[in-house]
């Protein structure tokens, strides 16, 4: 009897588009590196002169993931397909994927990009009292 090797899952490949300029997004971002320890997620700030491939004012607007070879989604899928990458919320991803929970989260971001510009200034205000720039 021959003894099989399990086979390693390929490293799945996703880009995700993000506003530098946001100091929220750049945290979050910074945080899914961290935990991004298999570096599957390729980031883009879209501030980066020539970064977008597409309409930067839509891209600038939501959240922008594409799995590699699959289709753009945005706002809440593209958390979800970011959490799909990471080993340590794959399960929040499965959750997060069923249609009720996923729509519940869309409606969550979409509550979230309205207070955003507010949320910005609170947060640049914070840094730039404590010395740590506009982010």
């Amino acid at each position: 009897m021959a003894l099989r090797t399990p086979v390693a899952d390929p490293v799945r490949r996703l880009t995700v588009w993000f506003d530098g300029e946001c100091p929220i997004c750049t945290a979050e971002i910074q945080l899914i590196r961290r935990l991004d320890r298999a570096a599957a997620i390729e980031f883009v700030d879209l501030t980066i002169p020539g970064a977008c491939p597409s309409d930067k004012a839509a891209r600038l607007s939501r959240l922008h993931a594409q799995p590699s070879g699959g289709p753009m989604v945005s706002g809440a899928a593209a958390f979800v397909a970011m959490w799909r990458v990471l080993p340590n919320t794959r399960l929040l991803a499965a959750a997060a994927s069923n249609p009720p929970a996923l729509w519940l989260l869309e409606r969550a971001y979409r509550l979230f990009l309205r207070m955003r510009p507010g949320l910005q200034a609170i947060v640049r205000r914070r840094l730039t009292a404590r010395g740590g720039g506009a982010g």
